[in-house]
């Protein structure tokens, strides 16, 4: 197939050329003049599967013809009997063991790390160690660097890269380390037995060392070839000779094929082309190779610059798309494919950034179409991943309502039958948990939602309540525990929750294509699970969290035909009309380099490791293998979420160039390409755009009179006077706030806890006065707080307040009980208001009596007491409760004159703050609240929402319901009568 030469062969195509169909083509024609069994004897391989896939469609699509044997890199020691090299041990195998031993080393040294990076420290050093067998570095070699300048660093450093010894030159390989082995003893065949037949190997950068060195073999081989992928023809032999150095020009996207042809000892003009295809656009080419050249001689920009003369024609095919934000650009992007697609246009998404492919794939969803995704879905976002990673939570925290209710309501929750009747029963415990807790649910806590439910004739089966409590209560584990009862653990416990109660029956857990993903994740799990050790519950679920994480899942669902997205290393298979590249940001494409935590730059390059810039340099490539297509759109946000974003340093280059060329239109062709692609920013703002609705008026209903409350607390008096829409909501509709599921250690049962706290120490000195001391107040306050806060910070938070304030407490209540003694604690309050019908209700804190019969009113605050003219005009509470006392409305007592009634504040510090009796008197105060009950009556007197609150970022329970953000206070109430 190949005259005969005593140079290597390497052959190319430029950039923007369909690969495979070049490839494909070139074989057929060169073996048009031999027999048809000759392509049969071509061995031919190539990088990716997808690639594979590729070209094996091509050859089947014609003409017909015998198919040459495609393989794979990694598939050369399937295919070879190479020493009968043992197959390389699992990745998983090795990462668990490389757990393992960092974990032993934080336990001993715990300040070389945090514990919490024990995953990414064993990743990384799994990374660095497949590096370091790739590109054939010893472990020798490192220690051998220099590092005077980094002694401290360094003596960390090696620590950790004394575990890699342990594996590298190892009986047991890696699939690093078996591949090169592969490589070089196939090399070491090869060099004894020379194959007369062709060897091909197309696709391939060389980026990493093992495919270097096999690239170098098949070279030289008698009839082996190379054929390289976008090869820069238009590059001049000065700049070909300026990216020699890898520290200067790693992140140039020809630096691989430079690094290749001086090993080859060849110049970068004797790379061949392949067939005569042409680029798409050669004026396109030469632009963008101009653009690309490294920093250090940009200044080819101005003389060079001059020599591209037809910019008209190396431009029309560009797109440029700077939308305002990500969900502007995903949007202008789904539109354009949706437009492929109506046209039977080939098109596809090419971009690293996973949140647009999401974004992108749910804006095409509302014309039902769905891409050909190559990437697929993060297993752990799928719903047997999420499903796991709850169950593994069991383990590490204590049952709460959200962690409960997350896993009964996940799809794959009860599905062994009687579906339907699980969610009934699991809606009606959310209820009854929002309202009664507990906070952390038990198997008291179930049975009392049971009990409950029968009180209202709804039964709960038996079977679910012992499901349920078998399943989710006290799974917590503190012990470490070996991998592989971590292991069975996990499954057992997520395969009956995935039953549900009915035993019978089986799991569906490990169901459809993610299902038997996870599946098949697991039992690798369970087959390395001997090689974990012990560990933590924590570290368990992070361990599954990070496997489930490097896994992926492609649905089954038909993909459309015509549409792709694909990762950055698809641009050299591609073969679609349209490439849209995505996410064209720094950070994004390319993406951040990752900081290494052993070596930097200089002690990487000194010991022929790769450069943290080789990714950039890859993805250098691949955006000039894809912008040289014939029709391509460049799309990025100019702000993501929270920041402006910076272009990437591409289309930064490509933009500049482009101004910097005004006498050949640059700057005119810049604005085309702008010009198009704000075409489809417009067309995307059009479909967003919503009607335009007028915003709501400050809400005044007027219901009528019969439907107006009868009945109030005392409490609610003050929010009548401030909110009253918040009445209206709640008496006359009926609506009342969700309680959190989640329950807190909040501000309201602190007052709950603390109230409690006074009235059972109050009582006790009731019967034993000499207990009215510091150690009695505190002890009776720990006990209640042990038994009512489930929550330990808040439980040590609120004794200290509690300490806080003893002192001070304690010498008022010797006052007080120096002018009177308890009588009552939650006394009842109820009076009707006639002839209004109309009943107010309430309840006491504290009420003392002294010997000439007079009361005193005392109610504790957690909070800030109201002030004296707070009391006056709004916090109506005590007044009330004092006027319902002299009115006879204390229950089981006759009216009383009330001497005094004070507020007690228990909150940070301690303070009393009396109620003015004196100004506000209860025979006024009684006046005054029947004559704002009478007005309420009055079917002309509005609910008007947020009437005289506080504060403007005062927060009501209605808010929402009225509205509120649309106006404000200074809104005037738009009064609506309710039949």
């Amino acid at each position: 197939m190949f005259e005969t030469s005593a140079e290597p062969r390497v052959f190319a195509e430029p950039p923007g050329v369909d690969f495979p169909a070049a490839l494909v083509q070139g074989l057929h024609a060169r073996a048009k003049d031999y027999p048809p069994e000759a392509l049969a004897r071509v061995q031919l391989v190539v990088n990716t599967r997808r690639m594979k896939r590729r070209v094996r469609d091509l050859f089947d699509a014609g003409p017909p013809c015998l198919l040459p044997q495609i393989s794979l890199i990694t598939d050369l020691g399937e295919t070879q009997d190479l020493s009968r090299l043992p197959p390389a041990i699992p990745p998983l195998r090795r990462r668990l063991q490389l757990t393992q031993l960092v974990s032993h080393l934080l336990d001993q040294q715990p300040d070389l790390a945090a514990r919490s990076s024990l995953y990414d420290l064993s990743d990384s050093l799994a990374d660095l160690i497949d590096e370091m067998q790739s590109e054939g570095v010893s472990p020798q070699a490192i220690r051998d660097l220099d590092v005077s300048d980094l002694s401290g660093h360094w003596a960390r450093t090696q620590q950790f890269i004394a575990i890699a010894d342990r594996f590298i030159g190892a009986d047991e390989l890696d699939v690093q380390a078996r591949q090169r082995k592969v490589v070089e003893n196939l090399i070491h065949r090869w060099e004894i037995a020379p194959p007369q037949h062709p060897i091909i190997l197309a696709g391939s950068t060389g980026s990493r060392g093992t495919t270097l060195m096999l690239m170098e073999a098949i070279a030289r081989l008698p009839q082996g070839a190379l054929i390289l992928p976008g090869y820069d023809f238009d590059q001049p032999a000065s700049i070909w000779s300026g990216v020699d150095d890898a520290l200067l020009s790693e992140d140039h996207p020809q630096y691989r094929f430079r690094k290749l042809t001086h090993a080859l000892e060849l110049e970068p003009a004797d790379v061949q082309h392949w067939t005569g295809t042409e680029a798409p656009s050669p004026a396109r080419n030469q632009l963008v190779s101009l653009a690309l050249r490294p920093a250090p001689v940009t200044d080819a920009w101005m003389t060079e610059g001059a020599e591209l003369t037809d910019l008209p024609e190396a431009t029309k095919g560009i797109t440029l798309v700077e939308a305002p934000s990500p969900r502007s650009e995903a949007l202008a992007i789904a539109l354009r494919l949706r437009q492929a697609a109506e046209d039977r246009q080939t098109a596809a998404l090419i971009t690293p950034d996973r949140m647009l492919t999401r974004q992108v794939s749910a804006a095409l969803d509302r014309w039902s179409i769905i891409p050909d995704d190559s990437a697929g879905l993060p297993l752990q976002l799928s719903p047997p991943g999420r499903f796991l990673r709850h169950v593994a939570g069991l383990f590490v925290h204590r049952l709460d309502g959200e962690a409960l209710l997350t896993l009964l309501k996940h799809p794959l929750c009860h599905m062994g039958g009687a579906r339907g009747e699980h969610l009934r029963q699991t809606r009606d415990l959310e209820l009854d948990l929002r309202r009664y807790g507990p906070p952390f649910p038990d198997f008291e806590g179930f049975h009392a939602f049971a009990a409950r439910r029968l009180d209202t004739q709804a039964e709960v089966p038996s079977s679910w309540l012992t499901w349920l409590g078998e399943c989710f209560v006290d799974q917590q584990v503190s012990a470490d525990l070996s991998l592989i009862q971590w292991v069975e653990r996990l499954r057992n416990l997520a395969e009956r929750i995935s039953i549900g109660s009915a035993q019978d029956n089986d799991s569906n857990l490990w169901d459809k294509n993610n299902g038997q993903k996870a599946l098949e994740v697991f039992t690798k799990l369970e087959d390395e699970a001997l090689h974990g050790g012990r560990m933590t519950a924590r570290d368990f679920t992070d361990l599954i969290g990070a496997i489930l994480a490097d896994e992926e899942v492609r649905d089954r669902d038909a993909p459309h035909d015509h549409i792709m997205i694909w990762g950055t290393l698809e641009a050299r298979v591609h073969g679609a009309d349209l490439l849209i590249l995505g996410g064209l940001n720094e950070g994004s494409w390319p993406e951040v380099t990752k900081p290494d935590p052993w070596l930097n730059r200089q002690m990487r390059d000194t010991a022929g490791l790769l450069l943290p810039e080789r990714r950039i340099g890859l993805s250098a490539h691949d955006f000039q293998q894809a912008v040289c297509a014939q029709e391509v759109w460049l799309t990025r946000a100019t702000r993501s979420d929270d920041a402006e974003t910076v272009a990437s340093r591409w289309v930064n280059r490509l933009t500049n160039l482009l101004r910097g060329l005004p006498d050949q239109g640059g700057p005119e062709m810049l604005k085309e390409m702008k010009a198009r692609g704000q075409l489809w920013l417009d067309r995307s703002d059009v479909l967003e755009r919503a009607p335009t609705t007028p915003a709501a008026a400050r809400p005044s209903p007027r219901p009528p009179v019969a439907a107006r409350p009868r009945r109030m607390s005392v409490t609610e008096i003050k929010r009548l006077i401030r909110d009253p829409y918040a009445i209206y909501a709640k008496h006359v509709l009926r609506l009342k706030r969700l309680n959190p599921l989640v329950q807190a250690p909040d501000a309201l049962l602190r007052g709950i806890v603390v109230h409690e706290v006074l009235e059972k120490f109050i009582a006790d000195t009731m019967e034993n006065p000499n207990s009215l001391t510091r150690e009695a107040f505190v002890a009776k306050a720990r006990a209640l707080l042990d038994e009512l806060v489930a929550w330990p910070t808040a439980r040590k938070l609120w004794m200290a307040r509690i300490e806080r304030v003893a002192d001070a407490f304690l010498v008022s209540e010797h006052q007080r009980r120096a002018q009177a003694n308890p009588i009552a604690f939650e006394a009842r309050l109820k009076l009707h208001l006639d002839p209004l019908d109309f009943e107010l209700v309430g309840r006491a804190d504290r009420i003392d009596q002294n010997e000439r019969g007079d009361l005193y009113i005392y109610d504790y605050k957690t909070g800030a007491p109201p002030t004296p003219a707070q009391q006056s005009k709004f916090d109506k509470q005590l007044l009330i409760e004092a006027a319902m006392a002299e009115e006879g409305g204390l229950e089981g007592m006759d009216p009383m004159q009330v001497a005094d009634a004070v507020f007690i504040g228990v909150g940070g510090t301690f303070k009393e703050v009396p109620a003015p009796l004196e100004k506000e008197p209860p025979a006024k105060v009684w006046a005054e609240l029947r004559e704002l009950i009478e007005a309420y009556f009055d079917p002309e007197q509005g609910y008007t929402a947020r009437r005289m609150l506080h504060r403007d970022a005062d927060v009501g329970d209605y808010d929402h319901l009225a509205r509120f953000g649309e106006w404000d206070r200074t809104t005037a109430a738009t009064p609506e009568d309710l039949t």
